[in-house]
This record gives C-alpha cells, structure tokens and sequence, in this order.
C-alpha cells in the first residue's frame, strides 16, 4: 500500500477503505509518512468529503493510536458530555454535580482553553488546591464512590489527532466537518464513557455559523458514536450572546456555584437541564425526559446538587469554603461599560466578548500563556433587555491588561436599537 495512492483516490472522488486509513494514521503517527503528503490528503478530504463510515473509521483509528480508559470497574453507565465551544460555557460545573446528585457516574476528561477563555480544567483551577490530575485508578474510584470525577485529560489520549489537528491548523483544512467530527469524537471514544451527550454550539460566538451546518456536524458525530456502541444525543444549542452572564475562568466558577444554589441565570440551567434529562435517560434512571427535566430543575431551584460540588473539590483536594467565599474568584478591580443611548440591546456578539474577556487574560494565544483566573466580564444585559443612557451593561473584572482594548471590543459588540427581540435558545435535537 503506498500513500500517493491513498492520496490520488481520494483527490478523484474515491472513498478511503478501514485498511487505506488504518495506514495513514500509523504510518504518520509513527514519523514514515512526511507532513506534506498527509496535507495534500488533508485538502482532498477537505474538498472531496468523507463518508459516516470513513469518518468514523478515522476516529477509531485515531483513539486507537494512543490510550483508551476502560471504566469498565465503575458500576451502573457512565456518562459524558462534550461542547464544541462557546463563549461563558460553564455547563460542566453545574452539569457534573447535577447528574451525580440523581445517582449517574459522571467521568468527565477536560482539556484546557486555547483562544477566549479557559477551558474547564483552567476554570477549576480557580479554586485553591483543586488538583485537576488524578491517576487512572484514583479516578475511578472517585466515580464510583461520589458519582463525580472532572480532571484533565491523562495519559497519550488520540495522539494521532493531536498530530493531524496541529497540521490542519496551518494548512486551512480546520472547518472540515469529517475532520471535526473525527477529532471531536476520537478523544471522546477513548474516554471509556458510555452515553455521550453531544452541545454543539451555532451562532456568531460558534464554530458553527448556521444551523445547517451544526446539524451535518452533529449528526455525522452521533451516527460515529453509534457505530462504535456508544448511546448518543446531540442538541444544537445559539451561541449568539455568551451563554449566562459572567465569562472567564474564576467568574464562571462563581456563577456555577450561583446556579447550583438556585440562582442562576435562565439560558445556563435551560441548557443544562436540557442535557442533563438526556443522560439520565441514557443513564436508565428516569424513563421520561418530562420528569427528568422537572425533577432536575427542582434540584436547581432548591440548591439540592450544592453539597455534591462541594464533594467534588474536597475528593479533588481543593478548599471547600470557597463556596462562601465565591467573591474571592473575581478580581477587585473592577470598570463599568455603559450604555450611550436608550432601547433595547439587539445583539451582543459572542464572539467579541470571548476576544474582550482574552485581551484581559482571561485566554491563551499560545499553550505557553499565563492564564489570570480572576479577570474577565460580567454582562449584566442581554438580548432583549431594556438600557437607559448610563446604564451599565457590563463590569469588567480586569487587572493591568488590556482594559482599553476590552472597551473597545465590548462596544463594537453590543448594539442598543428600538426592537425587543428574542432568541431561541435550543434549536433542535438529534438522536
């Protein structure tokens, strides 16, 4: 087999058999095959496309190139949940002590952020002494007696993805939905879970611009996981305005902890519950996603699932009373954004508040940036809301940087007009 076949197949059309990439994958994992042959075969998948089956046998044969996590010694189905990325996502936060709270096995891997904000490792890391790496075994046996175990991901996860991905990345074959699917789910399917619920993002602050495309995207990862046994669901959820209110790392612990105290913003609990009654089906817990749904938006509202976050951070090391002490998660140093007109905010672009939140350092550009924990802003509007001149939109959390850069960007962001309008929210399921 020799991979300008492989490569001039796919350029006219042909779809790739398990054994044709099988052998990329190996031969380019293991140094044979050179970065600028798996290229051209990246730009003619890029225009060519891949078959549900070809994507999927990329992804099995991208987990299989590195660690896969048996939880088989975990009792009852153990669930995940994966968000394609989105602007003031803290649903992990709330989500895992939702779900243990109801009796599922919550074994969450997360990576770290690269671009607005962290990602939930780096959020978690906010808290004092929260260790975010757990041996394997320590891991399980965290699940299987509290329900819950959110840490980074261990080991040499899908190391081919990691290589493919760092290719894509400068050689514009990134937006490729069967090389999104594929990535995305590799990692996923090497994490041992056995209902996965998918949040895949769509909107201005998205990867995913229309629903059109989250929906191919989000199909073609379920029927993925589907072939390779896993239950799936996936829900495409707007990403138009950040979801919630606050965003950057420490912020979005305070509102995590705000949410599971029954206090939390409408969009964040709608979203979280919406995903949550899919795993606790998944889970065989409840039977009806009705009552799955109310029952977890009771817990909720009553800050039953609070004691299971705090069970968390204690397993994990951390300092349980930061919970009481949530204001020490934002920094003290604070500038207000107001509005310079009266009406209604008509648009809050997402992803302009995620480059904001990052000039204030609350991202990385680079894996080697200092991330500060405790900047970032708080939207104290959102689409529909109705300013006065002077009113404040935002407080921005900020420390030395970027304080200009940020008001800038906050308000090319927000729009003020004469027009009340609303968003939708939860687009559409697919199972």
């Amino acid at each position: 087999m020799h991979i300008i076949d492989i490569i001039t197949k796919k350029r006219d059309g042909g779809i790739l058999t398990a054994e044709e990439i099988k052998f990329f994958i190996e031969g380019y994992t293991k140094g044979r095959i050179p970065d600028y042959q798996i290229s051209a075969l990246l730009m003619a998948i890029y225009f060519k496309g891949m078959t549900n089956e070809e994507a999927t046998n990329l992804a099995l044969f991208m987990r299989d190139s590195g660690d896969i996590f048996n939880l088989d010694s975990i009792e009852g189905v153990k669930v995940d949940k994966h968000s394609t990325g989105g602007v003031g996502d803290k649903v992990t936060l709330v989500l895992g002590p939702l779900l243990a709270y109801h009796g599922a096995k919550v074994a969450k891997m997360s990576g770290r952020g690269l671009g607005h904000t962290g990602g939930t490792v780096d959020k978690l890391e906010s808290i004092p002494g929260y260790q975010v790496e757990l041996s394997v075994e320590d891991f399980k046996k965290q699940v299987s007696e509290i329900g819950l175990a959110i840490v980074g991901q261990s080991g040499d996860v899908a190391p081919a993805d990691k290589k493919l991905y760092a290719l894509r990345d400068v050689t514009a074959t990134v937006d490729s939905i069967p090389l999104i699917a594929a990535s995305i789910m590799s990692k996923k399917l090497a994490s041992g879970a056995d209902a996965i619920c998918l949040d895949v993002k769509v909107g201005h602050g998205a990867f995913m611009k229309t629903v059109e495309e989250a929906t191919n995207l989000a199909e073609l990862m379920v029927n993925i996981g589907k072939l390779a046994g896993k239950k799936m669901t996936a829900i495409l959820t707007g990403m138009d305005e950040p979801l919630g209110h606050k965003i950057g790392n420490g912020l979005e612990v305070y509102e995590a902890i705000e949410t599971l105290s029954g206090k939390g913003p409408k969009d964040l609990v709608d979203v979280t519950v919406e995903i949550g009654a899919h795993l606790l089906i998944q889970s065989k817990i409840e039977s009806s996603f009705e009552v799955a749904k109310e029952k977890l938006h009771n817990t909720l509202d009553n800050g039953l699932a609070l004691n299971k976050f705090r069970e968390l951070i204690v397993a994990q090391h951390g300092d349980p009373s930061i919970i009481e002490r949530k204001e020490e998660l934002l920094s003290n140093k604070t500038v207000e954004f107001k509005s310079t007109e009266n009406g209604y905010i008509e648009t809050i672009d997402a992803l302009k508040i995620g480059v904001a939140a990052s000039r204030l350092g609350a991202g990385r550009e680079t894996k080697e940036d200092v991330i500060d924990l405790f900047v970032g802003i708080d939207l104290h509007k959102k689409i529909g809301d109705r300013v006065q001149k002077g009113d404040v939109i935002a407080t921005l959390y900020v420390n030395e940087k970027g304080v200009d850069e940020a008001l800038a960007l906050m308000k090319q962001a927000v729009n003020v007009g004469p027009n009340k309008l609303s968003i939708d929210l939860i687009k559409k399921t697919i199972q």
